[in-house]
């Protein structure tokens, strides 16, 4: 018996009731070490295991385990596993290249099988991957080999991930998935323009990184990282668009403050659409970009605390949570 939205809906309507809240953060944020931070974890429900990683990696492995038993497609969710495609096939082009063992650095879950990828990489066989990733494959392998690239090679599979994202997003009836993946894309495009201006990366390499998306002015900032960094921030700065100019505010405060702001405006996004609305696949990405978010706030945690951080500060890079 195939699943109806109305039953999978209600059952993460449930769940939700589960999600960290701010008075949970609180609790965390006052935890002594990591120790008690892990303890209250696992007291919370929230993961087993005996640090924090081990904890995280439960609860994903977790909701994973649901949102496959209650999603009526589990393709929605195909855009966001893409970023663990790009990750693991950078992550065994390095590995090959440098001989060394990686296969604990993987992800999952992803939608290209590993040995697949396996095979491309080591055999330089593009045309065993999807038809998006294939190319792009065979060119980061060529970069990595005939010039020493990584940088390039990497921003070369980023742009065709970023492009299939926004591809697949699109086909579904659902705004709000389009409007997120544009956000996103947006601003890895900025970031890249951003560092692109320190470095001095030439015209060549800002068309192979940069990703065409709806109302990104592709030429101008190709323009204004050539003309350096500062150009390029007071450029940015003019730029309404998907709330550039306030986020240009944060970055000339913070490079941090940047990208809690990008974080926020993400998960803002989905607690105003996802939250809102009893019907269609959006309360059930919802409650996975709620998981995305709570599993950012405790790495932060865990961080300051290993740092010695004190609470105020930690709390000042902490993220939006949609519980």
């Amino acid at each position: 018996m195939s699943l109806s939205y109305e039953f999978s809906i209600g059952s993460v309507r449930a769940k939700e009731k589960s999600l960290l809240t701010s008075s949970d953060i609180e609790q965390l944020l006052s935890s002594k070490n990591e120790e008690e931070l892990i303890n209250q974890l696992i007291d919370k429900g929230y993961g087993e295991g005996k640090d924090i990683n081990e904890i995280i990696n439960d609860h994903t492995d977790k909701t994973w385990e649901y949102l496959r038993g209650v999603a009526p497609d589990f393709n929605i969710f195909k855009p966001f596993l893409i970023q663990n495609d790009i990750h693991n096939l950078k992550v065994i082009l390095k590995g090959t290249m440098s001989a060394r063992k990686y296969e604990h650095l993987l992800m999952s879950p992803a939608t290209i099988d590993i040995d697949i990828m396996k095979k491309a990489v080591e055999g330089r066989k593009g045309s065993l991957l999807p038809a998006w990733l294939g190319e792009a494959s065979d060119k980061a392998y060529d970069l990595i080999t005939h010039k020493g690239d990584a940088r390039e090679s990497d921003a070369v599979i980023d742009c065709a991930a970023m492009k299939y994202m926004l591809e697949l997003s699109s086909e579904y009836k659902s705004e709000f998935l389009k409007d997120y993946f544009n956000t996103l894309v947006f601003y890895n495009n900025i970031k890249i323009a951003i560092r692109c201006s320190k470095t001095g990366a030439g015209r060549d390499f800002l068309e192979d990184a940069l990703c065409e998306v709806k109302d990104f002015r592709h030429a101008t900032v190709i323009n204004a990282v050539l003309k350096g960094f500062d150009y390029l921030i007071d450029e940015l700065a003019k730029f309404s668009e998907y709330g550039c100019s306030k986020a240009i505010e944060e970055f000339k405060r913070s490079p941090s403050l940047f990208e809690r702001f990008v974080d926020n405006k993400l998960i803002i996004m989905a607690k105003e659409s996802c939250k809102r609305t009893s019907e269609g696949a959006e309360p059930i990405l919802g409650y996975y970009l709620a998981n995305e978010s709570e599993k950012k706030v405790i790495h932060i945690i865990a961080s300051g605390i290993r740092t010695k951080s004190g609470s105020e500060t930690i709390r000042e890079r902490l993220r939006e949570i949609y519980g």
